[in-house]
């Protein structure tokens, strides 16, 4: 099997985060991806609701598709291990014949490369990276930059989309926050579940 783990903080997870998954699903075939939720307990990254509200609405995202599965592996872990490496090595174990692809945007390659990730190197040669295009960052010249990258190219798949969809969790905050209407850039299902708890208000 070919699968793609898919990791973002999904707050709240969004129409382009489903679409932006089908869409590598589609072009890469793959058999499975992965929706791999951060935790909390993150240091680099603040989080605007619950484990367990995140958890709910990728649930009721992603219900109707086969392809498409959860993974709480990194809400679960102990503090400190919440790094992609560690992640990375977690999937290999609970699929040692699989062929496992760590999805992300271009944005995150970029950090990669200029050293920002916790044990990157290690990262980058021991996995494979499906890498979606984000506006305004040029991928290969991403790569050419570092060495790390550079040296290791052949990990990478990279996936320009061919549409720009830059509606982002953050924009979906803010316009709940200001009384916005956001319904119909994050499924139904979600967009109810957050109106019935309160969230990001």
């Amino acid at each position: 099997m070919k699968i793609g783990v898919y990791g973002s903080s999904f707050d709240p997870i969004t129409n382009v985060h489903l679409w932006t998954a089908s869409t590598i699903c589609h072009r890469k075939r793959l058999d499975k991806v992965i929706f791999l939720p951060s935790s909390n307990k993150r240091m680099d990254k603040e989080m605007n609701t619950s484990d367990d509200h995140r958890i709910a609405m990728i649930k009721l995202a992603i219900a109707d598709n086969p392809k498409f599965e959860l993974d709480t592996y990194e809400m679960n872990v102990l503090p400190g291990l919440q790094y992609t490496y560690y992640t990375m090595k977690y999937f290999k174990e609970k699929y040692p014949d699989d062929e496992l692809y760590f999805i992300m945007g271009a944005d995150l390659l970029v950090d990669i490369g200029e050293g920002k990730w916790k044990f990157g190197d290690e990262l980058v040669k021991e996995n494979k990276f499906i890498v979606m295009a984000r506006n305004g960052i040029d991928m290969l010249g991403a790569i050419a930059r570092s060495a790390l990258l550079r040296n290791h190219d052949d990990q990478f798949q990279l996936v320009d989309k061919g549409l720009a969809m830059d509606i982002s969790s953050t924009y979906i905050r803010e316009e709940l926050r200001m009384g916005g209407e956001p319904r119909y850039l994050l499924p139904d299902a979600c967009y109810f579940y957050i109106k019935k708890h309160g969230l990001y208000q």
